[in-house]
């Protein structure tokens, strides 16, 4: 690679653990869902990636200097966000990188959680949300678990390739997709990602103050959503209201 991209570990790594992937997507479903859960289990972080790839900027917390892209743990749970939009061009390495790395650790699995666009986001009073996985024998436990099983369609962008990196390395791999708002913040369709999480896994957490807090939650990622859809449009997202030809 011409560009260096490394995690460095700040903390001993838990291995057997599930990790969990939310990078900024679709209604930044799986930004928004991994960092409420990160703060309502009082994760630590335990490394964080240093890529060329990624933009030139530290994030600041309450005056101290944070990677945009961190990953966090306990000794069951290792959660991976970027509170930074990733570039398009970038976003192979980096989820290669991401998913080699959780392999060399052991994770027991990899869940990604996103957003599906839905046009009549507007209209629905609660978001469906939806499983895939990288087996039949997987998919099988999911849905005896109650999670619905996308059966048709696309999936495009991290969760994408966290599927398609995780089954070349043979590591059982799920995505969460709930129905969401394509270009603005969904709050709620992290909450009910969050909620099917618990269905599938032991991670549970009251969803009840992120539902509270939706327009708070709005209102400060109105940036990040705007630079990511930027990102998001490079990607084609737009493909994943279509279905594949099978016939």
């Amino acid at each position: 690679m011409s560009e260096s991209v490394k995690i460095v570990e700040k903390k001993p790594i838990p291995s057997e653990a599930t990790m969990i992937i939310g990078l900024p997507d679709v209604g930044l479903v799986g930004l928004i869902a991994t960092s409420y859960l990160i703060s309502e289990l009082n994760l630590e972080e335990i490394a964080y990636m240093d890529s060329d790839l990624l933009p030139p900027v530290v994030v600041l917390h309450k005056g101290v200097s944070h990677a945009p892209l961190r990953i966090y743990g306990n000794k069951n749970l290792i959660a991976v966000i970027s509170e930074l939009a990733v570039p398009a061009p970038a976003i192979y390495t980096i989820m290669r990188e991401i998913v080699d790395w959780g392999e060399a650790k052991k994770v027991k699995r990899i869940v990604s959680m996103g957003g599906i666009p839905i046009e009549s986001r507007q209209s629905i009073k609660e978001p469906e949300v939806f499983g895939a996985a990288s087996n039949q024998e997987l998919l099988d436990t999911l849905s005896k678990k109650g999670l619905k099983i996308m059966n048709e369609g696309y999936i495009v962008g991290p969760q994408a390739l966290s599927m398609r990196y995780s089954v070349s390395k043979k590591v059982p791999a799920i995505a969460i997709l709930a129905q969401s708002f394509y270009n603005y913040p969904d709050p709620q369709a992290a909450a009910m990602a969050l909620k099917e999480l618990s269905k599938i896994s032991d991670v549970k957490v009251d969803i009840s103050k992120l539902l509270e807090k939706g327009e708070e939650i709005r209102l400060k990622a109105r940036d990040t959503m705007k630079r990511t859809q930027q990102e998001m449009n490079r990607m084609q997202k737009a493909q994943e209201y279509d279905l594949p030809l099978y016939v």
